[in-house]
């Protein structure tokens, strides 16, 4: 034999005894988090572990005895990294087990295809993992997290649960869509040859938007905004994490639970098990169709606003607050020889008095002189030449409901005397918030600033 073939041997045989010199020696021990169907070991057992491969992926660990077959010994077996957490000592590792117990054996088969896994607990957080339906993922741990909301604002039943997938991935998961088991031997993940993770880049961009009601952006677009209105949050849901879609609206309120959400063209999807349709017509504009509950087929558009439905709310009271202060910087007091004296507090509330004549005809019987100042409607464009806005007096009464009283107004009219000009509007010249038309036959009231 040439010298080159016996060192080729001698190396090959001194691996082989150093590969199984090293087997002998322990990396140390760990928990075993998903179970392993060739053996029957259960999650949570204690494992030696000899050897990691970073470049295979895998651990290699010994069998207890108790999974052995009869005259096996010393029996050793791959697994996947990502499926044994390594805890140093076997004193550390049967403390750790001791911790994974309660939910050792337990797993989950998702309901419902794509169900996200996600990078936190909560569902505005990014998405990690889309779950096909059926797919058996492995429960970790229970995790406190932000509740998943419907569109209402109601808290929708289930907990976030810290989630193993079978290709490794790590991430959060919402319960409302799976169903749990518990699993000590047998067939556990059936055929996984399907890829999860094709994902419909489409529907992933209409899923991480805020879908609003179409009046916002018409609020939006006039600059008129409606703070009851915009603190309902009408909107549309796809649901991702609870499988149950939402409408919300001023006269409809409809979920629609679905198995899954499957595309049926090039800018539709069709939510399945429901009769609800999407289809998108923009970038920042939904079409939905559905079915209610009479029957009657419906159609809706929902849109993607520049902006928040919060910050328009922070908007719309900052433009109150700055009118309000136009106003009172005027007075505070305002006085009148037929009607009395309007004063104006810091707080936005009001005292008048000697108001009768204004009364019942205006001002209800019940009214006491106090109340609350509130700029909450706003004017048709084609007012905006004669009058700088609505302001609305809700008058405290006696034993009964306040009452508001609004008033179209010009602050220090041009070529009139007076600091402050108030027109009676009666309730049906206002429509969705916003003063169409005067009166046929207005009241008006002049007033004059107290300032010396």
């Amino acid at each position: 034999m040439k010298n080159s073939s016996r060192l080729a041997v001698y190396g090959a045989l001194f691996l082989l005894l150093l590969c199984c010199s090293s087997c002998q020696r322990k990396l140390g021990w760990g928990v075993l988090l998903w179970a392993n169907e060739t053996r029957g070991i259960p999650s949570g057992t204690v494992l030696p572990v000899y050897i990691k491969s970073n470049i295979e992926k895998k651990w290699i660990v010994g069998i207890p005895k108790e999974y052995q077959a009869e005259g096996e010994d010393d029996i050793k077996i791959e697994i996947p990294l990502s499926q044994l957490e390594l805890a140093g000592s076997e004193r550390e590792a049967r403390r750790r087990a001791a911790e994974f117990s309660e939910f050792a054996l337990d797993y989950a088969e998702t309901m419902q295809d794509g169900l996200p896994v996600r990078e936190h607990p909560d569902n505005s957080a990014p998405r990690v993992y889309r779950l096909r339906i059926g797919e058996i993922i492995k429960i970790i741990s229970r995790s406190e997290g932000a509740p998943a909301i419907s569109t209402t604002g109601d808290k929708l039943p289930g907990e976030w649960y810290r989630v193993l997938t079978q290709d490794g991935t790590r991430g959060y998961c919402f319960s409302y869509r799976l169903s749990f088991f518990k699993h000590t031997t047998g067939s556990l993940t059936g055929d996984t040859t399907v890829s999860s993770n094709v994902l419909d880049t489409t529907l992933e961009r209409i899923q991480s938007k805020v879908w609003s009601a179409e009046i916002y952006d018409q609020m939006l677009n006039d600059r008129k905004f409606n703070i009851d209105a915009l603190a309902k949050h009408w909107s549309f849901s796809t649901g991702e994490d609870t499988g149950i879609a939402n409408i919300y609206t001023q006269n409809i309120d409809k979920s629609f639970r679905y198995t899954a959400i499957r595309k049926t063209g090039e800018w539709t999807w069709r939510f399945e098990g429901t009769s609800l349709t999407m289809r998108l017509l923009s970038d920042n504009l939904l079409a939905l169709e559905f079915l209610d509950n009479e029957g009657i087929r419906q159609l809706l558009h929902f849109v993607a606003l520049p902006t928040s439905i919060d910050d328009l709310i922070v908007q719309e009271k900052n433009r109150r607050e700055a009118q309000y202060q136009s106003i009172y910087k005027l007075g505070p007091a305002f006085a009148s020889a037929t009607f009395g004296v309007l004063t104006l507090t810091p707080e936005a509330e009001f005292l008048w008095e000697d108001f009768e004549l204004l009364v019942p005809d205006y001002i209800p019987i019940s009214a006491i002189g106090r109340g609350v100042v509130e700029l909450r409607y706003h004017i048709a464009d084609a007012l905006l030449e004669n009058f700088d806005g609505v302001i609305t007096l809700r008058f405290k009464t006696i034993g009964g409901p306040d009452r508001n009283v609004n008033f179209l107004y010009k602050a220090a009219p041009d070529n009139e005397s007076g600091a402050l000009r108030l027109e009676f509007i009666s309730p049906s010249n206002i429509l969705d918030n916003v003063v169409i038309q005067q009166n046929e036959s207005p009241m008006i009231l002049y007033f004059y600033s107290m300032i010396d």
